[in-house]
């Protein structure tokens, strides 16, 4: 199924010829594992829907739904839930979770006023819609920093949702952890001071999370007492921001002295408290501190997450390194997310490691995670940058049959290549020769009119120039 070319007809032909009992635990994974492809994914999704002795829970149509969503596909997904609804005589299948998760697909691309209409939606399906369900909505629009109109939509329905701490909460979470804007959290708390709402845990740990962020070690400090004066006790997320500012200023010490503090009063430290002390360091370069810290992690059963790793494979410098680590990885059950491989494909090819580029490319397959938006613009970008320009053609047309819309700068950079390309046949480049079909590709690619400018130098020949790098930028070579 994760065949480049293969159609939905291709993988029903396939779908039909293979003999496999499904089962919900089945089809859920099968959904899991083509959630960036989601022709796939749907026409896996009907097919198993036909087969005798199977019929989809509420459970498989919310991970398709969500599928859809993510792709854009939203008119496809409310004909899912209509299925759902099961006509006049079947009983329905929609929950508040199946309209949730169309809310939350509508934040993530930044479609509030639809978002808000499928709220709405909720007493036509006969829904309650209390605190609760609106509080869910603020969640999910501030989740995808679209903190400004989650705050409107806060205050205009003041009368209709009284305010309370936790709509608070949820506005200066998201502008503080979100957004990360100091201004607009410190507006938020003396909004709330100026309404007698009454600032509780979950507030300090937002604002000292804010500011820890954002390098601000005294305000961080100044709160922490603040709130111990108020006898507000800290629970484990407070502590954890703390000690990530201390050890982001270097006060490793102090660090490690909160984590003592924090068992005196019975707060466990988890893995989360050790990410805070492990990526400041690691960031520092500081490698056999991080290290001391990750070995006393797994001292305490903790299982590192992969944002540990995260932290660590920023900071490595060898490719040895990174296997290394890959496979130390997944020894301790933590296996790489599309995240890792990104990170990993950008960081071989800015070491001009394009063999490397392209064994972690075939390994996500291996893993069964397909590839999506995100990890072609990345290989693209690399592949042009390391004067790989026919490659980077071949991925950009694949990309496309796939339905993944290119970023505005990988068009103008290919249509650039591909409109100069003519007139500098014969030119020497250090490409081979015919390496490229090139007329066949053109056909897969969709005509996207440029909007660069032609008069650049470095966008009218850059299949004749190289790439020279320091201290982490790119830079034509003169």
């Amino acid at each position: 199924m994760h065949e480049v070319g293969s159609g939905p007809s291709q993988i029903k032909h396939k779908l039909e010829h293979c003999s496999v009992v499904l089962s919900s635990e089945v089809v859920v994974e099968v959904l899991s594992r083509t959630r960036n492809d989601w022709e796939a994914a749907f026409t896996f999704f009907l097919w198993a829907g036909k087969q005798p002795g199977y019929v989809h829970s509420v459970r498989e149509y919310h991970s398709m739904i969500s599928i859809l969503g993510k792709m854009r596909k939203f008119d496809t997904a409310w004909t899912l839930i209509e299925e759902m609804r099961g006509g006049r005589t079947g009983p329905s299948l929609v929950t508040p979770q199946t309209l949730l998760i169309m809310i939350r697909r509508y934040c993530a691309v930044h479609d509030v006023a639809r978002a808000i209409n499928t709220f709405y939606a909720y007493k036509q399906f006969n829904f309650h819609v209390g605190l609760e369900e609106f509080q869910s909505l603020l969640s999910a629009l501030c989740r995808y920093k679209n903190v400004q109109d989650a705050e409107h939509l806060l205050f205009c329905n003041k009368n209709v949702f009284p305010l309370d701490i936790k709509s608070f909460n949820i506005i200066l979470n998201g502008w503080c952890n979100l957004i990360v804007s100091v201004s607009q959290a410190e507006r938020i708390w003396q909004e709330m001071c100026k309404r007698g709402i009454q600032h509780d845990v979950v507030s300090y740990a937002s604002i000292i999370s804010c500011y820890s962020k954002s390098s601000r070690l005294y305000k961080v400090l100044r709160m922490f007492d603040e709130m111990k004066k108020k006898k507000i006790t800290p629970d484990r997320k407070v502590y954890n921001a703390v000690i990530f500012a201390l050890a982001k200023g270097r006060l490793v010490k102090e660090a490690a002295n909160i984590i003592a503090t924090m068992e005196e009063n019975n707060v466990t430290p988890d893995v989360v408290t050790y990410n805070s002390l492990i990526k400041p360091l690691c960031k520092a370069h500081k490698v056999d501190e991080a290290k001391q810290l990750f070995d006393e992690m797994l001292e305490r059963r903790l299982s590192p997450t992969i944002q540990t790793f995260h932290a660590f494979f920023r900071m490595l410098r060898t490719k040895e390194e990174v296997f290394e680590l890959l496979d130390k990885m997944k020894e301790l059950g933590c296996y790489p997310t599309i995240e890792t491989y990104i990170m990993l494909i950008r960081k071989f090819c800015r070491w001009r490691q394009l063999d490397d580029v392209f064994k972690i490319w075939d390994a996500m397959r291996e893993d069964g995670i397909s590839h999506d938006r995100s990890s072609y613009i990345v290989l693209i970008h690399g592949l042009f940058l390391n004067g790989k320009l026919e490659q980077a053609y071949r991925y950009y047309a694949e990309m496309q049959e796939k339905g993944f819309l290119p970023e505005p700068k990988t068009e103008e950079m290919l249509q650039a290549w591909v409109s100069r390309k003519p007139a500098i046949e014969g030119q020497e480049t250090d490409l081979e020769p015919n390496q490229l079909e090139n007329d066949t590709l053109k056909k897969k690619v969709k005509a996207v009119p440029s909007k660069f400018d032609r008069e650049k130098a470095y966008l009218q020949e850059p299949e004749t120039r190289r790439v020279t790098r320091e201290r982490g930028f790119s830079f034509w070579e003169q």
